[in-house]
């Protein structure tokens, strides 16, 4: 890189990453920290000018085209980085990289590996709660943890901020080999860099589904916390191969958990999902019961042991923004063609946090939860996804339905306008730590027999020389997810009539 830097702000990440620039030569000459604050403007620090403010100073630095601001601001709201990132533009940076918020959630620790280009989840939703998670993650220093799914974009999330935690080993465990290696390479490159504590990093390829595989490998690693976000999620794929959907989110769940009851695993942390709540989609249905399947391991735990020394609870939380599975990244593709960007609906709505913030309290809730809990993340005020896609499309300097259009297609099988955080039997109780709720029922479940209902679905998913006739049996087993979630037979009603 050959243009100049600009370093947005002048504080502790912004000074952190001054340092490692010109430790490393190759990258740039620091021209000046640009900020806001009265006491630092006019100052050098170590021998580099702080100017400001800085929407006075952008406008007269005419950045040419090799010219690159670094906005080193962790703690600053959506609000502030909307304006700033508009300041940049207008004086015309075409190069913005951000430190992302996870530095201040690991309390300081910034180092340029970590910024990126910065991208439209930077801007929207609401400002990520602050976590301080090297407190947060004291449950497990000196302990194993196994991330179910790291490949995915919660699991990898959940592997960076563990680095943090003074955890003796990580195990990223999942069956899409490009993903894991993705994420083995990146959490080493991390450490070599100095991002948090030197945990010996595994990575294991391996499928859920697979029982005795499960078994035999929980007992060798000899895990203390298990979090499980493992699952297919995309909903209308789903409802094109309800099977896998079940065989893989609820099977594969009920052999992590046996897995984990019998080879001495202290806390199994399990990622749940608003869909779950009197669902109406076979991702739904699939998690809602594996919702079930943990608390029932949990009671099963506290009975046999009344100090509970196997804590087994669930998180449940809505959409993350830019995960591989949400709306965004298919909106950047449609607008990256020209459009149109189609929503399902005009009134289509979702709860969205950042994938950074939805980790740090996951961890959290995992640290304070309690064996049989089922906690909630706090997401705020639901967002249409209409303007959540008008924001976008300006973000990337169009207008909408004007330059890029919007088109409404349609709700698919299996989605709903609105989705609930919560069920009619339950109620969200506020504990003690921000933005983490405690759902408790009003009365006690309903009588579903979950034992008995997978027993029904084996021979589906997996195949029984004593009932050939159903294995793989759709219709089967869509009937049986209506039985015990009534909600959804309306979805298979639209499918027939479709």
């Amino acid at each position: 890189m050959s243009g100049r830097i600009y370093i947005i702000g002048a504080g502790f990440a912004g000074q952190t990453l001054a340092a490692e620039i010109r430790k490393k030569a190759v990258f740039g000459e620091i021209a000046a920290f640009l900020d806001d604050d009265n006491e630092k403007i006019g100052r050098k620090i170590d021998a580099v000018p702080v100017l400001g403010p800085i929407q006075d100073v952008a406008r007269l630095l005419g950045a040419p085209a090799g010219d690159e601001a670094i906005i080193a601001m962790p703690s600053a709201s959506r609000k502030y980085l909307k304006n700033l990132y508009a300041i940049l533009k207008n004086a015309g940076f075409q190069k913005i990289r951000i430190l992302p918020s996870v530095s201040q959630i690991i309390e300081g620790d910034a180092h340029l590996i970590q910024t990126r280009s910065i991208d439209p989840q930077d801007l929207l939703g609401r400002t990520p709660v602050a976590v301080h998670l090297k407190e947060s993650l004291a449950y497990l220093r000196d302990k194993r943890a196994l991330v179910t799914g790291a490949g995915g974009s919660i699991g990898a999330e959940l592997c960076r901020q563990l680095l943090s935690g003074g955890a003796e080993r990580l195990y990223l465990f999942g069956h899409g080999e490009n993903s894991i290696y993705q994420i083995d390479k990146e959490l080493r490159m991390l450490q070599e860099e100095g991002v948090g504590e030197k945990a010996a990093i595994v990575p294991i390829i391996g499928d859920l589904k697979d029982g005795a595989y499960m078994h035999y490998l929980l007992s060798r690693l000899r895990a203390d916390v298990v979090f499980h976000t493992a699952a297919y999620k995309h909903v209308p794929l789903m409802e094109d191969n309800p099977v896998a959907a079940i065989e893989n989110n609820l099977f594969g769940t009920k052999n992590l958990v046996e897995a984990s009851r019998n080879c001495g695993v202290k806390r199994f942390v399990h990622i749940t999902t608003d869909k779950a709540v009197e669902p109406v989609s076979v991702y739904g249905v699939s998690k809602c019961l594996c919702e079930q399947l943990v608390l029932e391991e949990a009671e099963r735990a506290a009975n046999a042991d009344g100090s509970a020394a196997l804590n087994f609870m669930a998180v449940r939380f809505g959409n993350v923004l830019g995960s591989r599975g949400s709306a965004l990244p298919l909106f950047e593709k449609q607008i990256a063609k020209g459009g149109p960007v189609t929503v399902t609906h005009p009134d289509m709505k979702r709860w969205f946090m950042t994938i950074p913030e939805a980790c740090s309290l996951v961890l959290k809730a995992g640290g304070v939860g309690e064996n049989g809990g089922l906690y909630l993340l706090d997401m705020g005020e639901p967002v249409l996804i209409r303007d959540l896609a008008e924001q976008l499309i300006r973000f990337y300097g169009f207008k909408p339905n004007k330059d890029i259009a919007i088109e409404y297609i349609g709700l698919r099988p299996g989605e709903r306008l609105d989705e609930k955080l919560w069920s009619e039997n339950e109620s969200p109780v506020q504990t003690e730590y921000n933005c983490i709720l405690r759902l408790e029922r009003k009365t006690p479940p309903s009588a579903l027999n979950l034992t008995a209902l997978m027993e029904k679905l084996s021979p589906i998913c997996r195949f029984d020389p004593a009932q050939p006739e159903m294995y793989r049996n759709g219709e089967k087993l869509r009937s049986l997810l209506a039985e015990a979630a009534p909600g959804y037979a309306r979805t298979i009603g639209a499918l027939h009539a479709g």
